[in-house]
């Protein structure tokens, strides 16, 4: 497993009567053909903190069958329960997950030692890659570099993914964890400046909908063609200002109905959809990057009458630049 360069955050397709398992299929073998290098399910895009245990699995299992072996899948299982997290990254790794992707516990803000000891935990229950997940504005609680030196002393605790929107923290993670260590940014608008800082991709909310964009980005960051690389953040500024006006998944939720005919714009409650400036902000930018026009997408690839199979990585369905 090589986890690097642009990873889709997926988001979760439900249906009045919970998930949408047929949408949610042709949408992640839709991710590998436009060239995502990676998968994440059940996190907070996709809105893990209103799926049931049940549904977690269900999700987990479906994306791994789908990716096939052909990129990483890493599965979002973190709560704010350490036995909890145990027993949904158990079933991770019993499901094929390639690692687990476990957020910081929110609401009751543990101190340093509980989340080091939380994650000591964790590790020593479940043998597989273990990417922690830091995202302070969600949890009420940020993870100090001391208790990062501790935990990158656990072989199975792989990587971080940042999104506190610190853009130096790459650079003296790096100091502290040492080259094996993983760094995934967290945060669409400062993904290039975080690899210039050390990451070594980016967990992206965007690549929802422009997956292959993101894909070139991080391959631009990855062979140090900087500029190449800010010139598609620049490209991208006006989405991910969008995607970012309201509570995270409404927004990016209301853009794959716009783009993707069948996939769900309400997320579920406590999360509403987004008010209409907002869907007004998210259809422009995605008008300016071509994403609406039926010459461009004219017919979902998981309308009714596509194909159900897997989908070969060279294939081509529909280009986002």
């Amino acid at each position: 497993m090589f986890l690097q360069g642009s990873m889709t955050a997926l988001a979760t397709p439900f249906t009045s009567d919970g998930l949408d398992q047929e949408t949610f299929e042709h949408f992640v073998e839709w991710q590998i053909t436009e060239g995502t290098q990676g998968l994440v399910p059940c996190g907070t895009t996709g809105e893990a903190s209103t799926l049931t245990a049940g549904e977690r699995r269900r999700l987990i299992r479906v994306c791994v069958e789908c990716a096939s072996g052909l990129v990483p899948v890493v599965a979002g299982t973190g709560t704010n329960c350490t036995a909890t997290t145990i027993e949904q990254t158990r079933a991770a790794k019993a499901a094929g997950a390639d690692a687990a992707l476990v957020v910081t516990p929110y609401y009751n803000r543990p101190t340093q030692e509980g989340l080091y000891r939380h994650y000591a935990a964790i590790a020593s229950a479940v043998d597989i890659p273990l990417i922690i997940y830091n995202v302070p504005r969600r949890t009420g609680v940020d993870l100090h570099f001391s208790t990062l030196e501790q935990l990158v002393r656990i072989p199975t605790i792989v990587g971080i993914k940042d999104a506190s929107g610190d853009v130096d923290r790459p650079r003296v993670v790096s100091q502290v964890a040492g080259p094996r260590f993983v760094q995934l940014c967290g945060d669409d608008a400062s993904a290039v400046t975080f690899n210039l800082a050390g990451g070594r991709g980016c967990i992206s909310v965007a690549a929802n909908v422009i997956p292959s964009l993101c894909r070139d980005m991080q391959h631009a960051c990855r062979t140090k063609e900087w500029g190449s690389a800010r010139d598609i953040q620049h490209r991208l500024q006006r989405l991910v200002a969008a995607l970012n006006r309201e509570t995270n998944p409404g927004p990016i939720k209301h853009a794959l109905s716009l783009m993707h005919p069948g996939f769900c714009r309400e997320p579920r409650l406590p999360l509403v959809g987004v008010v209409p400036s907002t869907a007004d902000e998210v259809r422009d930018a995605l008008a300016r990057l071509g994403l609406l026009s039926d010459d461009v997408f004219p017919v979902p690839p998981w309308s009714s009458g596509g194909h159900h199979g897997k989908v070969a990585p060279t294939a081509t369905v529909w280009r986002a630049e």
